[in-house]
């Protein structure tokens, strides 16, 4: 557990300097759109290639894989029902949104709570893999489409598959898939660069925060209530339901699809949305308060499921 504690002692500190830069104004104020596409655009690509094209490609495809797909699209969808028939959003607005109810923090997050509470790290492989080769394709090529008006199926799909991020999994799946072990002048300069994204994200993400209250008034309030309590209660129990009831899973395996589940949104949203110019403040209260929310309720599945 004091494991545990030190990951959101490292991911809080790196948030207060973010915040604390913009506050001293160490930083002009469009820096944070520099970082924001600094991020999207070269950092994320190198840190995803790395991560992926070094995974076991037994842990990538594994058992766990169709539990944690069926959680987090039951609450992608619920979000989206709800935003575009009764709220009456945007197609990109509910795009964001969706995304921040069921797209997880599985990899700057979910990697080291896969080492503390689950004792291996190729936990997090599915869930990363799922989320960079299936959710962030559809959810960027709806904002692109939506928002830079790519309208054709050969502009969507080109968009698609050129977007860096997108590239650098692809890439790094390939490697991992063919076997092919990169020799150590090429993997650890992209280690080198991949290692920066983590933090610059959460930097530019306290960056955010600055002047700004969470929840204020007049804003995206009740999506952002939505979609916190879709990712931070009901995403573990679906997971933890569909794992029982529907694949059999017991044990520790059930145990690790439901701690997957109870991931805070992640820092990835902000940065689409922050892409896209998008429902900033959605992605961005929905991410601090899942981060800070998801403490507890990792220690009550814990105590439910860990024995």
């Amino acid at each position: 557990m004091t494991d545990i504690l030190t990951g959101f002692a490292v991911i809080g500190l790196a948030v207060l300097v973010g915040w604390i830069v913009a506050r001293a104004g160490v930083l002009p104020p469009e820096a944070r759109q520099v970082l924001a596409r600094l991020n999207f655009s070269v950092l994320g690509p190198f840190l995803l290639f790395s991560v992926l094209s070094t995974a076991d490609v037994g842990s990538l495809f594994s058992a766990l894989l169709p539990v944690s797909a069926a959680a987090a699209v039951a609450m992608m969808l619920l979000f989206s029902l709800v935003s575009l028939l009764v709220w009456r959003r945007s197609v990109a607005h509910t795009t964001v949104g969706a995304l921040a109810s069921g797209y997880v923090n599985g990899n700057n997050f979910g990697i080291p709570i896969a080492v503390y509470m689950l004792g291996d790290a190729a936990y997090a492989a599915p869930i990363v893999l799922l989320q960079l080769l299936l959710f962030a394709p559809v959810g960027l090529a709806i904002l692109g489409a939506t928002v830079e008006g790519r309208t054709s199926v050969r502009q969507i799909v080109r968009g698609t598959l050129l977007n860096p991020i997108i590239l650098g999994s692809l890439l790094g799946v390939a490697v991992a898939v063919s076997g092919v072990e990169l020799p150590p002048y090429v993997q650890e300069p992209v280690d080198l660069i991949g290692h920066a994204a983590v933090p610059l994200m959460l930097i530019a993400f306290g960056m955010s925060l600055h002047g700004k209250r969470l929840l204020e008034p007049g804003t995206d309030r009740r999506d952002v209530l939505l979609a916190t309590c879709l990712q931070l209660i009901a995403m573990p129990l679906v997971a933890w339901a569909v794992g029982s009831f529907a694949f059999g899973l017991d044990g520790h395996d059930l145990y690790a699809v439901t701690v997957l589940a109870a991931l805070p949104a992640a820092q990835n949203v902000f940065v689409f949305a922050q892409r896209y110019e998008t429902a900033e403040t959605l992605a961005r209260d929905t991410v601090f308060l899942t981060t800070a929310g998801s403490l507890p309720v990792l220690v009550v599945v814990a105590l439910l499921l860990g024995g």
